[in-house]
């Protein structure tokens, strides 16, 4: 099903029919397609949402960049639309940095949150990885004195020897948002989300590391966090039934 607002058209499928309602916030570059097999456990008892994000799966990306506050408002707009009231949310990955705006700054009346692998930390640059960009840097002002037919070839070059994976993944014309979402440090919102958080982490997660876990339970006051040994980005994915039974249990506390 499409829904449309705003200039943008968003993509997303309805599961179930409980009276309770989910909706699942995949990471940067996934689509509903990886949760398939949680959507069939949740779909008996719950009423399930999930989303294309624009530029991702069967959802368009708009003629301009986008903000991860822009990602939010699209989301929000999308609840209120179809109805979505006080939904638990089960976000991975940049998932969660639409979650904790969602809770911890627009402060949407939201029932129970999940949160897998969140990204809402911007960790400091290693030495390393403050090298590798400034070399990046310096190397791309040698573009300015190239011949126009060279430029980009030149530029591409950089791009795949100096760009993340998902940097190399994206289109051009959404190099410049993934920027922007990378950039913003949402721990500060972390503080003010009062809703009931269950955090679910790999122990070996390397992209959103352990740490950053930590980190996020000591500043929601009321969660939880629970560590898959020898699990990294998507721990959900690897450990999929004690992830089901896990999350069963959590919201039957009050289901």
């Amino acid at each position: 099903m499409y829904y449309n607002k705003e200039g943008y058209t968003l993509y997303y499928e309805k599961y179930g029919q409980g009276e309770s309602k989910i909706l699942i916030l995949p990471g940067w570059g996934d689509t509903r397609k990886t949760f398939d097999y949680l959507i069939n456990w949740l779909k008996e008892d719950f009423t399930v949402y999930i989303i294309d994000y624009p530029g991702f799966g069967n959802s368009p990306f708009p003629n301009h960049d986008l903000t991860i506050y822009d990602y939010t408002n699209i989301i929000r707009n999308f609840m209120t639309d179809n109805n979505i009231i006080n939904p638990i949310i089960i976000a991975h990955s940049f998932g969660g940095r639409i979650a904790t705006l969602l809770t911890g700054y627009y402060k949407e009346k939201i029932d129970k949150l999940i949160l897998i692998d969140i990204a809402s930390i911007k960790r400091k640059k290693s030495i390393k990885a403050w090298l590798k960009e400034k070399t990046y840097k310096l190397l791309k002002l040698i573009k300015k004195i190239l011949p126009k037919k060279l430029k980009e070839t030149y530029h591409q070059k950089l791009i795949k020897i100096f760009g993340s994976k998902d940097y190399k993944a994206l289109p051009k014309e959404m190099l410049t948002t993934f920027r922007n979402v990378v950039s913003e440090d949402l721990r500060y919102y972390l503080s003010y989300i009062e809703n009931e958080t269950l955090l679910i982490w790999g122990e070996k997660d390397l992209d959103t590391p352990i740490k950053d876990a930590k980190l996020i339970q000591k500043k929601i006051k009321n969660s939880a966090l629970i560590i898959y040994p020898n699990a990294t980005h998507y721990s959900y994915l690897e450990y999929p039934i004690l992830t089901y039974n896990i999350i069963e249990k959590f919201l039957l506390e009050k289901n």
